[in-house]
This record gives C-alpha cells, structure tokens and sequence, in this order.
C-alpha cells in the first residue's frame, strides 16, 4: 500500500527536532531508520502529515561507558551496536540481540531508539533492554527526564513518551562477563520473533506474549526461591497474554515461551 501524504522535515539537533514537533503537534511523527514507522503508514495504522527525520542528529549516536552503566545514544543503529567494542565488552547481550534484528538492511538503518518508542510486543532490542533493566532517557520542552523501562512500554505501540518528548538516550547496567541468554523462535532468521526470551543477571523478558514486552516475573521470582532453571522456567507462561494468528496459536506461544526461557537460562548459566 501506498502511505497518506506527509511533508517532510530534516533537522540537525535534538532542538530542532522538539521546535518542529512543538510546531506539527499530534500530527507529526519522528522519522529515524523508518523500519517501524514506514510500515505502519503503508497500512494507515499511523497517517502523520509532516515526518521529521532525525537521523542525521550525529550527537545521538554513540555507545559509551557512564559510571556502573552504558549509555547508548538513540540513534545508534543496530550494526553499529552489534560490532561496538564498548557494547561487546560491557554489556554483550545488546551486540548479540542486535545481530538478530531483521536482514542487513534494517540492521543498517533501524535505530535503538526508533524500536524503542515504536512499542511492538514482538521487538527483538527492546526484550534485551527490559531483561537488562534499563532506563530511557526522553527530552521534552522542559527538558531531560528518566523513565525505567519497566513502565515505559505501556500497550500495543503505546509508551509513556508525550507528543512533545522524544527519545534521546537508552541506559543500561554494565553486566560485563555475566552469562546471559537470548533465544527466540521465528519461521525465517530475519522475521519478527513468534515468541522470544532475554535472561540476564537472573531476570527474564518475554516478546509476544501480551500486548507489550514483559518480564517473567513467576520464573524469576522462582529462581530467586533457589528453583531449578527446569522448575523456574515452566512458570514463564504465567501473567502472559499472548494472542492467536497465523504464526501460532495462545496454547502454542505459552509452549515457546517455557521452553525458550529455559533455553535462555541454560546458555546464561553455562556462560
């Protein structure tokens, strides 16, 4: 399908960019590798009449080390994160989950912070960033504010971003040489996940299994008893809600689901 017409705006600077949505409101969208937003427009899921591309904001892409955390700007893309030193050494889930995002062309245009604010339950990066416990950094008209990623995902393509806020910045604990695990389930390698498990550091994210990506709180709160990763990982299913489509069936996902979490566990445990 053919999107809705838009006029297009190109801006240099994190101002620029919040000058132009003070301007368009509602009816603009930010623009950054376009993988999420383009689609969505194809179907008129989404139908802005001004596109603002920030992906030319050179001061938004960088990965670097901030005390006991890594700071990754938003328009870092996904191969750049994959084969980053600082990523690989400090906190290497990010690199590995990045390689998995789609083929080679989403990987060198998609951004971290495009997939974040997109809010799609089945997102490879923004599983890894909850299983991390990381925390999005936004910039609005009155400046930058902190929201953990924990609440920031708040339904289907819904987060807790106002109209006039943008993400700028993602940051994620250094978890250095601990084992970690990400495992997931699609027909083709380069497909969204049908269902998908991050592990690290004893915490646990699901994609697909309900209207946002959420963490396993059974299974982690089993781990933390003493449980057996087997044991834990068949309570992973539990405070899910995924849905049926063509891919699978709610019964079938609740399957993936345990048996990808335990999978997670067992590659984070022989780390």
């Amino acid at each position: 399908m053919i999107t809705s017409p838009f006029d297009y705006v190109k801006v240099r600077s994190v101002d620029e960019a919040l000058a132009a949505l003070a301007e368009h409101g509602e009816d603009a969208k930010l623009l950054a590798g376009g993988h999420s937003l383009l689609p969505i427009m194809k179907l008129r899921l989404a139908v802005p009449s001004v596109l603002i591309d920030i992906g030319g904001i050179a001061d938004l892409s960088y990965v670097r080390v901030e005390g006991d955390e890594v700071a990754i700007g938003a328009c870092t893309r996904h191969h750049e994160l994959e084969r980053d030193d600082v990523a690989r050494a400090e906190v290497p889930l990010l690199p590995r989950v990045a390689s998995r995002v789609g083929d080679p062309q989403v990987r060198h245009r998609g951004t971290i912070g495009g997939t974040t604010a997109h809010s799609d339950p089945a997102s490879d990066l923004p599983t890894a960033l909850l299983a991390l416990g990381g925390t999005v950094v936004l910039q609005g008209p009155g400046g930058r504010r902190e929201v953990p990623v924990t609440d920031f995902w708040t339904g289907f393509f819904e987060t807790a971003m106002s109209p006039d806020e943008m993400v700028v910045e993602l940051r994620v604990p250094r978890t250095g040489s601990a084992g970690w695990g990400y495992e997931k389930f699609t027909r083709r390698e380069n497909d969204w996940p049908i269902v998908a498990a991050a592990a690290v550091e004893g915490r646990v994210a699901l994609a697909n299994m309900a209207g946002t990506v959420l963490r396993a709180t059974a299974t982690e709160e089993a781990l933390a008893r003493g449980a057996s990763i087997a044991e834990a990982a068949e309570l992973a299913d539990q405070g899910t809600s995924p849905g049926a489509d063509m891919h699978a069936d709610a019964d079938y996902r609740r399957h993936l689901a345990r048996l990808l979490t335990r999978r997670a566990l067992e590659r984070a445990a022989a780390a």
